[in-house]
């Protein structure tokens, strides 16, 4: 009998031998845990259920045998524990960990970031904050990325981790008719994500085969899943007897070899998928190594099985890092097909699940995440001029930088891939929203305290007047005439800035309150300036000085709904300015055209609101969700009459539309508010049609849409940005089913469409889904309200019931090619970036005598092209050189924060090509170009991040303070002030 058992034994090991005679496969088996920094779990309940064992455990059984290794991606969840579970013998533990290699932290980054919604900006300081603290803590830096889980891929994403220095990328979910086509041994590429860029910022990247970032659970053996022996995290808290749901069969003599059939299948099934003889076989899943002492107990003899039988199987096994796994594919010294800078979105798993749901999803929260991030973009630039100008100020720097801290985090753990994505259940979502919140009220207390110190000695002393001050603070670095739009109580008003000269101003009824006015403020501000203005209320007009009162003129409202074409267009009704002619159809009170007044060319354009209708019962076929878009036709009428108001004015005409579901019915479901800038000929406010939408609440089973539809010929085509990068080019394509989800593109910061001569273009300041789903016609998906009876949404609680009223902005453009390509990038920054407005009412707890010097106004200015993309002092305490700050490392110590580095990133806006002028590189000097700041005394060039040193530029920059910057450029650098 023994005999027999090992003839078959024999036969078995020879079924998966291969016959070519080729090298052995080399398998790299990476144990990981992918810790979703949110999606169904908030992070304190993750924190509790299994994240603080994931660390425990891990830490201590690589500690008990040294082949045993492990990655950690997300950082938020290790500086939790870090900060708050971890003892000290797991500190000490960790370090010895990283010395030997055997722990590697991967990405590196506060989270794993979404690549379709997110804002570049916003990838860079979460990938900041979690470098900054690993360098800072071990001196290390990550070097590879593992984006396993995000929905798609974005090549601005690759263009970033190859500025942070990484030398290979990860990607995993592409569509799945794509990806079986690249299994073809074009998995692996060189992916070169800026066409400006090109080879200079290039990065090796690997995509995962189709069984993606989990291991294969199926065990022909047994009706329990494979190689998770320590089964499913249970939530709210561990079971104390140790055993958790669907443990996978322990190891044992008599299953061991089916274990390591199973294994070694799986690898030559996945070593024929890629050119080298090296298999990256990732073991972990979602929520996994919170018992890492069954996991390796269990593992560790499948692995010594296999390479006992190596050369009848063919294959090595071992444990791995994901740089060990990159080097040797580097080592193979093979030569790479490269890649463009195309992306890998829209994101489809199947015919009919097109991942393009999420671009639209919670617009409450991407909203509010991008508001966020507006708010500490000027935080931190204010906080640096502090810092250099007024170093003995009242303001603690302490108090400050942790208010900053607060906001920076939050900021960075909404990017997650189930955050800003709106692809959490509803108790997460709350968490980032008090998150958020909780971080923005402290930032605007800081910017309260630090914009009270500004006012010049020979400032107009208005504190002896009834009214209100306000503070307006240009958060860009270029010089910017626009209005802000304050809320008053009062019907009148005269504004006086802070000269005591009067303001040009206009007063208006408030669109959605009986009670309060808008009150819209001329500004002129230089780069990263402030000014003081004063608000002086008033019965009645008293004299030219005082703000304009605008006056709502109310038209007719429309029925709409069977309206045949010839009753249309007969009564039109222009609104002007000095760049455009808009003009209303009073037949049906929509938007008739749009004349661009400096070439005189007319484009037809109608708005108005659609909405899909969406399946929510699986057994009646494909259904939307939190993710997935899915609908059997085009979006249907809104609305059945419209409503209109013109209010002219000298400083912003504004035309309301309210949209009704019904003809008769009170209340309005959608609502369009679009104000026409008046008086700024020559300046930007004058190319801009300024919309803000209501939207909600709307019907179960509804996806609304904003569609504008022009007669440009495009031929469906449109251009969508990357993060806010670079454009990508959208040609509409036909499939044999979904065609209209799968045409859906994210949109973070702009869209256009054009055809020879003119192109019309959309700026948003939140993520939306947009698509061309008709020639010249652009559609912006808006809010989603959808419930399904899916059984396993239903289990999360991921159907996206979302009741709210949404509130979103979009400006639009219209011109020729090359006026919009001068113009676009600028625009989607202003609207970014609007100047931020305080109310200067009250006390201030930090307060100081007026005989100490103030903090410096002076202007900091770049050249057009050029954008301030980053201004900030970060507090790490590590030093710049690599060698000291590792022996500082080891002397231990508390460390104070350092107010005196400042970090500036400055990007150049325009790709190869794109201007005449414009593309050219640019040079400044910095010294000169940041005297507003102070008097700059060194710098020195850094990796994106900041942990690495870009020493080839370090010369020059050093002895002239001149840079220059090329096309798309990102430059990093620490600086330091007299």
């Amino acid at each position: 009998l023994g005999l027999l058992r090992k003839t078959a034994l024999i036969l078995q090991i020879a079924l998966v031998v291969k016959s070519d005679g080729a090298d052995p496969i080399q398998a790299f088996v990476i144990p990981h845990s992918h810790m979703d920094v949110g999606w169904v779990y908030t992070v304190q309940e993750s924190m509790r259920a299994y994240a603080v064992n994931v660390y425990d455990s891990v830490v201590e059984e690589l500690s008990r045998a040294k082949h045993r290794k492990f990655i950690a991606v997300e950082q938020e969840f290790f500086r939790l524990w870090w900060d708050s579970a971890a003892t000290k013998e797991h500190k000490q533990q960790v370090r010895q960990l990283l010395t030997e290699g055997r722990l590697e932290f991967i990405i590196g980054g506060q989270v794993m970031h979404d690549e379709a919604v997110t804002d570049m900006v916003d990838d860079i300081l979460q990938l900041t904050e979690g470098h900054g603290f690993l360098y800072e803590t071990f001196g290390i830096r990550p070097q590879f990325s593992w984006h396993v889980d995000p929905f798609g891929a974005s090549s601005t994403t690759a263009v970033l981790f190859a500025l942070a220095g990484f030398n290979g990328h990860l990607i995993s979910r592409i569509d799945y008719d794509l990806k079986e086509t690249m299994q073809r041994n074009k998995l692996q590429f060189v992916w070169r994500g800026s066409p400006s860029l090109g080879e200079q910022q290039a990065i090796f990247t690997h995509t995962m085969d189709q069984f993606s970032y989990c291991t294969p659970s199926q065990l022909p053996f047994s009706n329990r899943s494979g190689f998770y022996w320590n089964g499913v995290a249970v939530f709210p808290d561990p079971p104390k007897d140790g055993q958790y749901p669907n443990m996978s069969l322990p190891v044992a003599k008599d299953n061991i070899h089916s274990y390591a059939l199973t294994m070694v299948k799986n690898i030559q099934q996945r070593a024929a998928w890629y050119r080298t003889r090296h298999v990256l076989w990732p073991w972990g899943c979602d929520k996994q190594f919170y018992n890492s002492s069954v996991q390796f107990q269990n593992m560790d003899p499948i692995l010594e099985y296999i390479n006992q039988h190596g050369e009848q199987f063919g294959v090595t096994v071992q444990y791995a890092t994901l740089g060990e796994y990159f080097q040797a594919v580097h080592q193979s010294g093979l030569t790479w097909e490269v890649r463009g800078n195309q992306d890998f979105l829209p994101y489809s798993t199947e015919p009919f699940q097109a991942w393009t749901g999420f671009y639209a999803s919670r617009n409450v929260l991407k909203g509010m995440a991008r508001r966020a991030s507006s708010q500490l973009h000027a935080a931190e630039s204010l906080f640096v001029r502090y810092c250099v100008s007024f170093p003995d100020g009242p303001v603690p720097k302490e108090w400050a930088l942790q208010k900053l801290r607060d906001l920076r985090w939050a900021v960075s753990e909404v990017q997650h891939h189930d955050g800003i994505t709106g692809t959490e259940s509803p108790k997460v979502a709350d968490m980032y929203l008090k998150h958020l919140t909780s971080g923005m009220t402290g930032v605007e207390e800081l910017t309260i305290n630090l914009l009270s110190l500004s006012q010049d000695a020979d400032s107009f002393d208005f504190t002896q007047e009834p009214g209100e001050q306000i503070v307006v603070y240009n958060p860009l670095a270029w010089n910017v005439t626009t209005y802000v739009n304050v809320t008053v109580t009062f019907s009148m008003a005269t504004v006086y800035d802070d000269k005591g000269q009067p303001v040009p101003s206009q007063i208006q009824q408030a669109a959605e309150s009986v009670s309060t006015y808008d009150l819209f403020i001329v500004v002129s501000l230089s780069g990263l300036q402030h000014r003081r203005y004063f608000i002086r209320p008033s019965a009645s007009p008293s004299g030219h000085d005082s703000a304009h009162a605008a006056r709502t003129v109310t038209f007719q409202r429309q029925s709409v709904s069977g309206r045949p074409p010839k009753t249309t267009g007969r009564r039109l009704l222009p609104v002007m300015n000095e760049c455009y002619k808009l003009m209303v159809d009073q037949d049906t009170n929509l938007l008739h055209s749009v004349t661009d007044l400096q070439t005189k060319g007319t484009v037809r354009l109608t708005q108005d609101f659609g909405e899909y209708h969406s399946n929510g019962d699986v057994s009646e076929g494909p259904i939307s969700d939190n993710y997935i878009f899915s609908t059997n036709g085009t979006a249907q009428a809104a609305y059945k009459s419209v409503g209109l108001e013109i209010i002219p004015g000298k400083i912003v005409t504004e035309i309301r539309q309210y949209f009704y579901r019904e003809e008769k019915e009170e209340d309005y479901v959608y609502a369009v508010y679009t104000r026409v800038p008046v008086g700024f000929k020559g300046m930007m406010p004058c190319h801009r049609i300024e919309q803000s939408y209501r939207v909600g609440p709307l019907v179960v089973n509804r996806e609304a849409v904003l569609r504008t539809t022009t007669d440009l010929r495009n031929n469906k085509t449109i251009f969508t940005d990357n993060n806010g990068y670079q454009m990508q080019k959208r040609l509409h394509r036909t499939f044999t089913n979904n065609t209209v989800a799968r045409n859906f593109y994210p949109m973070v910061r702009m869209a256009y469409l054009e055809d020879e001569l003119t192109r019309l273009v959309f700026l948003s300041e939140r993520a939306h889904g947009v698509s061309g789903q008709s020639e010249g016609q652009l559609e912006v998906m808006l809010h989603r309200r959808l419930w399904n009876n899916q059984e396993w949404n239903l289990g999360y609680n991921l159907t996206l019931n979302d009741t709210s009223v949404v509130q979103p902005v979009l400006w639009m453009m219209l011109g020729t090619r090359a006026a919009m390509s001068e113009l676009y990038q600028k625009g989607a920054l202003a609207l970014q970036h609007r100047p931020v407005v305080i109310i200067a009412a009250g006390t201030v707890p930090f307060r100081h005598s007026k005989n100490l010097r103030q903090m410096s106004a002076l202007p900091v200015v770049l050249p057009p092209n050029l954008h301030l993309l980053s201004l900030s002092v970060p507090g790490w305490h590590y030093s710049s050189n690599h060698t000291k700050h590792l022996e500082s490392m080891q002397q231990g110590g508390a460390m104070q924060p350092d107010f005196k580095r400042v970090l500036i990133r400055i990007m150049h806006l325009f790709e190869v090509g794109e201007d005449p002028v414009l593309s050219k590189p640019a040079t400044i000097n910095l010294k000169e170009v940041l005297k507003g700041l102070g008097e700059m005394t060194s710098v020195e060039e850094r990796s994106l991040t900041g942990t690495w040193a870009a020493g080839h530029s370090f010369r020059g920059v050093r002895e002239y303070f001149s840079i220059t910057i090329s096309p798309k450029e990102i430059r990093t650098f620490f600086i330091s002030f007299k």
